[in-house]
């Protein structure tokens, strides 16, 4: 048993490694952050309001791993641009980067606001190739110096709408299709130089974005999903920890899908 403990470890532990979770304070994000400390990493968030991510860095403390929250509005570039230097600057060692933050708004296309449109693929998009492309910049840096040897993963959130269109969710659709397709591009780039790029699309999952869905709605999506309920955030975690960790090591461009079969159906 304990020979089999140590050979799991090796695969998927991920002990002595540190993950920056951007959307770590609630839902899906939170689990995620947790779940990756669960499985040995110590932790940095990135979150508009601090005091939001007291709860979890408590969670996570009281698992013995390390977290750290920068302040950081995902929403405004000038924050997004400045923040990986300043996160890197006081952590050298980031390996994993998770990007799970994500909005949406609801609206029928010819109705669509331009501000929310545009704050949708800001948030959605835009802020997390800024994010890659940072975190990528120091580990190349940080590489071509003979800094490090194992592999480092980023780990984008894509969707079920990543692969159909939705309804009333253009610029959410939009912008999942957006991070799919980014995903792929990005790891064309970086894997031979050592950075894994996947993502992991979400089915429908209990959360506070899909809290006002109406009964008649929920009863169509369960009659169309195999496993015959919603997913939870913690359903979202063993794909994450997988693709964080050495199992994963020559697995990249890949969308995930954890959707209790709802796309295949």
């Amino acid at each position: 048993m304990e020979q089999s403990n140590m050979y799991l470890q090796t695969l998927f532990g991920l002990r002595g490694k540190t993950a920056l979770v951007t959307g770590g304070t609630r839902g899906i994000g939170a689990a995620l952050a947790v779940g990756l400390a669960s499985a040995g990493a110590d932790i940095i968030l990135l979150q508009r309001d601090v005091d939001k991510g007291r709860a979890v860095c408590d969670e996570i403390a009281a698992l013995g791993r390390k977290c750290t929250v920068y302040r950081c509005d995902l929403g405004k570039r000038e924050d997004v641009l400045s923040i990986i230097p300043l996160v890197t600057r006081d952590n050298p060692e980031v390996d994993i980067l998770v990007n799970c933050a994500a909005i949406s708004c609801r609206s029928s296309s010819h109705e669509m606001p331009d501000d929310k449109w545009d704050d949708i693929l800001q948030v959605n998009v835009t802020t997390i190739f800024q994010l890659c492309r940072a975190m990528a910049r120091h580990w190349l840096q940080a590489n071509a110096q003979g800094a490090h040897s194992d592999k480092k993963k980023i780990i984008n959130l894509a969707s079920i709408l990543t692969f159909s269109g939705g309804v009333n969710v253009a610029a959410y659709t939009t912008s999942k299709g957006a991070v799919g397709q980014l995903t792929k591009a990005l790891n064309n780039e970086w894997m031979g130089s050592g950075i894994c790029v996947n993502a992991i699309a979400p089915g429908y999952i209990q959360t506070d974005m899909t809290q006002g869905y109406t009964s008649e709605r929920i009863r169509m999506l369960l009659e169309r999903t195999p496993a015959g309920r919603w997913g939870l955030p913690a359903d979202i975690v063993g794909g994450v920890i997988y693709l964080a960790s050495k199992a994963s090591d020559f697995v990249g461009g890949e969308i995930h899908l954890v959707d209790g079969g709802f796309t295949a159906r």
